[in-house]
């Protein structure tokens, strides 16, 4: 099922070149800005986006709370946006922040903590 998505603030240039999903969300796999280090992947909705680019502080959606939040206003562990990309198909970001202090809530600098799967296949 499709969502009716309100007018998007974004300028229709950008806009344009999104593929969200049915819920209107994009996601967003966030990277330290200068190691390359992967710390976490949000969404974000065209409002989360417009608000990313013009405050330059990382803006996401919650899913799981539905409302917008801002990276670091709460844990004090924020988000300064380096650099926003689209992906070729137009339905993926990279943001590219400067970390402060940890990125995962669970209080570790990064989401993937390690955790690995096991392979079953042998590597070509």
């Amino acid at each position: 099922m499709t969502v009716q998505l309100p007018p998007s603030p974004l300028d229709p240039t950008i806009a344009d070149q999104l593929r969200r999903n049915p819920e209107g969300l994009i996601p967003a796999i966030v990277q330290q800005w200068d190691t390359g280090e992967v710390l976490m992947l949000a969404w974000l909705d065209d409002e989360a986006l417009h608000r990313t680019l013009t405050t330059g502080r990382a803006t996401y959606w919650s899913r799981s709370r539905g409302e917008y939040w801002v990276k670091g206003e709460t844990s004090g562990n924020p988000q300064q946006i380096r650099e926003v990309s689209l992906d070729c198909d137009g339905d993926t970001l990279l943001l590219k922040v400067e970390q402060q202090g940890v990125a995962c809530h669970e209080g570790t600098r990064t989401c993937f903590d390690g955790r690995t799967l096991p392979l079953k296949a042998e590597p070509a």
